[in-house]
């Protein structure tokens, strides 16, 4: 997985697999999920990040 902010636009791109992109959903106006082929994430777009408490980011590792 790989985050980057861009902090002049206020936008968290989060990349969580190389596959290619299929197709992309926009649930509400400043998120927008791409798909693999086989439904999978690819990655994840969040406009006005750091207006919305989403930077910074805390990770922490699943049990």
């Amino acid at each position: 997985m790989k985050s980057t902010y861009f902090e002049k636009d206020d936008i968290l791109h989060i990349r969580v697999s190389d596959r290619a992109i299929v197709r992309e959903v926009s649930p509400d106006w400043n998120t927008n999920i791409s798909y693999a082929e086989h439904g999978t994430i690819v990655e994840i777009v969040l406009l006005d990040a750091k207006k919305e408490g989403l930077v910074p980011m805390e990770l922490r590792q699943a049990a």
